[in-house]
C-alpha cells in the first residue's frame, strides 16, 4: 500500500490496509461465553489463512473519496473517483507479495490549486494479515472483552507491534524505509473467528520526520456470491466493505473514505505447452 502527502513525505505502507467505519454502535454485552484467548486467536488465524485465497480470487468496485481540511477543520476540497480493484497475493520461499491493480474507472478532476496536496492512498485492504500466520508473531494480543456490534456477539482483541519483529507496515522516506509500530483493536466473531472491525494506526512517534498521526478503521460485511464455482464449500466469509485513513502532520490534515462494493468471483486459467523438437 502506498499512501503520499507532499511532495517530500511517502507513506509506503508495504501490506495494505482496507477497512472502516460504520458498524452499527457498539454495546457491550453482558456474560458472552468464550474459549480462551489463545483458542479464539487460532480460529482468527486458521480464518484469515482460507480468506487469504479467496480474496485473492475477487474483484470490486473502488469508490474513493479525498477530504483536505483547513486548519479551523471545516473541509477545504473534496475529490471523488471510482476504479476497479483487484488484489493478488503470492507466496513464494515463505515471503508474502502483493501486487495491487486499480483501474481508473472515473478519476478526480485536476483543477484543483496548486498549492493544495491531497492524500493518495491505496491498497487499504488488508490489515487481517495481523492476524495471518506469517506476521501473527510480530504482535501482542491482549483480551479487551465483549460488545455486541451490530447485532453478533463480537470479541474484542487488542494488537500491538513487537518492537524489531516483521512489521506489515513501513514508512518509505529518502530512500530509507521506517518500519512502523501499529497497534488497534479487532472485533472478531469468536465462533467462526470472522473478522468484523479493526481499528489500527500509530501515535505520535513519528512527529520529528512530519507525522503527527496515522489512523484507519475497517469494517467488514458478509458477501454473497451468485455463483460460487472457485469455493463451493467454503462457510460464508466477511470482505472490507469501508476504509477509513486519516493523516495529519503539524500543518495539514486528511481524510481518504474507500467504499468497496460489487465484489465477484474470477478465475485465471493457464496452459503449459512443451514446444515439440
Amino acid at each position: 500500500m502506498k499512501t503520499y502527502f507532499r511532495d517530500c513525505l511517502r507513506l509506503a505502507l508495504l501490506v495494505s490496509f482496507l477497512f472502516t467505519g460504520a458498524l452499527a454502535s457498539a454495546e457491550p454485552s453482558s456474560g458472552l461465553s468464550h474459549d480462551p484467548l489463545d483458542k479464539t486467536l487460532d480460529r482468527v488465524t486458521l480464518r484469515v489463512s482460507g480468506f487469504l485465497d479467496l480474496f485473492s480470487d475477487v474483484k470490486c468496485t473502488e469508490q474513493v473519496t479525498q477530504e483536505k481540511f483547513k486548519p479551523n477543520g471545516k473541509v477545504e476540497l473534496v475529490e471523488q473517483s471510482t476504479y476497479d480493484y483487484l488484489v493478488l497475493f503470492t507466496n513464494v520461499g515463505g515471503e508474502l507479495s502483493l501486487a495491487e491493480s486499480r483501474l481508473p474507472v472515473k478519476q478526480a478532476t485536476a483543477d484543483r490549486k496548486k498549492d493544495i496536496s491531497m492524500l493518495l492512498s491505496n491498497g487499504f485492504a488488508t490489515l487481517f494479515l495481523v492476524f495471518h500466520p506469517y506476521y501473527v508473531n510480530s504482535f501482542e494480543f491482549t483480551d479487551a472483552g465483549d460488545e455486541l456490534l451490530n447485532g453478533h456477539n463480537a470479541r474484542k482483541i487488542r494488537f500491538q507491534h513487537i518492537r524489531n519483529t516483521r512489521s506489515i507496515a513501513a514508512l518509505a522516506l529518502r530512500g530509507r524505509e521506517y518500519p512502523l509500530e501499529m497497534s488497534g483493536t479487532a472485533w472478531v466473531d469468536p465462533e467462526t473467528g470472522n473478522l468484523l472491525r479493526i481499528e489500527a494506526g500509530i501515535g505520535s512517534t513519528l512527529e520529528d520526520i512530519g507525522m503527527k498521526s496515522l489512523q484507519s478503521q475497517v469494517t467488514f460485511a458478509p458477501v454473497t456470491f451468485h455463483h460460487d464455482d472457485l469455493h463451493p464449500d467454503d462457510p460464508v466469509y466477511w470482505f472490507p466493505t469501508e476504509a477509513v485513513v486519516e493523516v495529519e502532520t503539524p500543518k495539514q490534515h486528511w481524510r481518504n473514505t474507500h467504499r468497496f462494493s460489487a465484489y465477484k468471483q474470477f478465475s485465471v486459467a493457464t496452459e503449459e505447452h512443451v514446444a515439440q523438437k
